[in-house]
């Protein structure tokens, strides 16, 4: 269809190029009258003749009146011998200008080339425009195996490790891979054999795609990359094809990288999913498998693949010989992310007042990609203010715009509903600043963001990858602080609590069925999560248990509540003029930070307890 409309889109405007030139070579106006040479010779002796312009045998009359005729003459004789002959009246002959013309040769040439050559042109060149795209049709159809590489050279956009700021261990991992590129002979003289298959295993935004090319960058070698989705196809075969010449290309241009990012799309587990054994994409995995074992063993091409989801690859990848080394990529620590922002903050202007330390303290859980995003969001911010540089505050309000959204400060509340969400903000806050095991409260707000009417923002002080039942117990005491909070002051409770009341459903489940924290059931788990391979995510869970135990669980459960619901109406009962102090303070600032937040609850000497 879009060619169809592109050849008539040709084929008008070639009939508006030859209407423009017809026009342009006719003549406009009233058409001269052609007569004959006697009829001349009258008009002449009658004196109507002001001018006769000779052009070869062809004559162009103006009469005095300011008509026009034309005529013609005798082939070899000259104008005035024919008109002598016919007996004309020499003093009236005399009384008319004769004016001789030569022929142009162009407006000849052109006069004759263009009525016949031009739409001759114009067609040719409409069937040159349909033949050109069959035979790129063609071509694609020759080509369509080939794969589509993006190739980075070694010295262009080079990136190298002082690009990537944390992955220590996996940087040091993949020196061993720089290492052999550059002296590979240390390496086979003695015996040794590098892997050929380096797995990156890490979240999304973790910067696999980057220590990938800042491997490459640190070798000064080229770095082929290619997302493992471009394999496949709907006709069978292309996906193989385009491996074949993938690693054909790379072995010419070896040593090099080879770099497949989300390799899971092609290298799920085979015999689990739709389409039996022969489907296209178990073709391609099949077709990589041979291609790693196929490499030479000084062939010096690295193949490095990147995914989330390790769990679903095809155990044929991960045995010895192919992708038998795995570097783990975890997310930035708070010592990473000041690195990270450091490294974003390069080309942008910074405020005197910027302090990363403290962005990065803000910011637990942000990916490298999420850091990014953060410190542009921070300078968008800044433009839309018309502002000359970034400040402090700007990252901070972009922090909570990446979590939970722009803010929504036009969105039209009523006084009882602001005060319902302020003492419901100031329930939290005040519970998590009861309570020794939570982590400390950074700021209050009930400014809207998102969908959340207002947000108590809670942050640790240090990095932790293990919590312990007293810390899951006082998370879940704070997230009932806004429903009691409601319950005590307004002596009614709103949908404001239902997401709280669904996170704090969660997670006593999770304490008994996940993590093993119920006295009364033991350190066991409850459930088994059935994964479908082809799908990609957990979609059945197995009841692993009996009746008997459901209710045991449902039990406890229930407990875990009504422990944490007893500490929260404890507290707000108790400080009951903290948490007017809070809301109140709320309801004529809308925002509280760490600061102003403590400088108010450590003027009542609140007594911290445990749950």
């Amino acid at each position: 269809m879009k060619d169809f409309s592109k050849n008539i889109f040709w084929a008008i405007t070639a009939l508006l190029v030859i209407s423009l030139l017809f026009s342009f070579f006719s003549q406009t106006g009233k058409a001269p009258q052609l007569v004959s040479l006697n009829d001349l010779v009258l008009k002449i002796d009658a004196g109507e003749v002001s001018k006769i312009v000779v052009n070869q045998n062809d004559l162009s009359v103006v009469l005095k009146n300011g008509d026009k005729l034309i005529a013609t003459k005798e082939t070899e004789t000259g104008l005035s011998d024919t008109l002598r002959n016919l007996g004309v009246d020499s003093t009236a002959l005399s009384h008319v200008s004769l004016e001789v013309q030569e022929a142009s040769g162009f407006k000849f040439w052109i006069g004759i080339l263009v009525p016949t050559v031009l739409p001759i042109l114009i067609i040719g060149f409409i069937f040159w425009l349909m033949f050109r795209q069959a035979k790129s049709g063609a071509n694609q159809a020759f080509t369509f195996g080939r794969a589509n590489i993006k190739v980075f050279a070694p010295f262009k956009d080079r990136v190298t490790f002082q690009d990537v700021a944390g992955l220590k261990e996996a940087k040091q991992e993949l020196l061993e891979v720089v290492d052999f590129l550059k002296n590979p002979k240390k390496y086979l003289e003695i015996g040794a054999r590098i892997p050929r298959g380096i797995l990156l295993l890490g979240l999304p935004g973790t910067g696999k795609t980057l220590i990938a090319r800042a491997t490459a960058g640190e070798s000064n070698v080229p770095f082929f990359h290619m997302s493992a989705s471009e394999f496949v196809e709907m006709f069978v075969g292309v996906g193989a094809s385009r491996v074949r010449d993938l690693f054909s290309v790379a072995k010419k241009s070896a040593p090099c990288i080879v770099f497949i990012d989300e390799i899971d799309a092609v290298g799920r587990e085979r015999g689990a999913g739709v389409g039996g054994g022969h489907d296209e994409r178990e073709q391609t995995l099949n077709q990589i498998l041979v291609e790693m074992d196929g490499f030479d063993r000084d062939t010096n091409v690295i193949v490095l693949a990147a995914t989330n989801r390790p769990d679903i690859l095809d155990p044929a990848l991960l045995r010895p010989g192919r992708f038998d080394r795995r570097v783990i990529l975890d997310m930035p620590d708070i010592n990473d992310r000041e690195a990270i922002l450091k490294i974003h903050c390069k080309g942008k202007s910074l405020g005197k007042d910027i302090d990363l330390r403290k962005v990065a303290i803000r910011t637990p859980g942000f990916s490298g990609a999420d850091l990014a995003n953060l410190t542009n969001e921070a300078a968008i911010s800044a433009a839309r203010q018309s502002k000359h540089s970034i400040s402090q505050e700007d990252i901070l309000n972009s922090i909570e715009k990446v979590i939970l959204g722009p803010e929504r400060r036009n969105r039209a509340i009523s006084q009882k509903e602001r005060e319902l969400v302020a003492y419901h903000e100031a329930g939290h806050a005040l519970v998590a600043a009861s309570l020794k095991d939570t982590d400390p409260v950074q700021k209050v707000s009930i400014i809207s963001r998102g969908m959340a009417g207002g947000y108590t923002l809670k942050l640790p002080l240090e990095e932790t990858r293990l919590k312990t039942k007293s810390q899951f117990l006082s998370d879940l005491a704070v997230l009932f602080g806004g429903y009691i909070a409601e319950s005590i002051v307004f002596g009614d409770v709103s949908t404001g609590a239902s997401s709280d009341l669904k996170q704090a459903t969660d997670l006593a489940k999770n304490l008994v069925t996940r993590y093993g924290m119920s006295e009364k059931l033991g350190p066991r788990t409850f459930g088994k999560t059935e994964e479908m391979v082809f799908l990609g995510r957990e979609i059945t869970t197995e009841k692993d248990y009996s009746e008997e135990y459901a209710k045991e669980i449902d039990s406890e459960v229930g407990a875990f509540i009504s422990r944490a619901l007893k500490a929260t109406k404890k507290i707000i009962t108790s400080e009951r003029e903290v948490l007017n102090a809070i809301a109140k303070a709320l309801l004529q600032k809308e925002s509280l930070e760490h600061d102003e937040f403590y400088s108010i609850v450590n003027g009542f000497k609140i007594k911290p307890v445990k749950v």
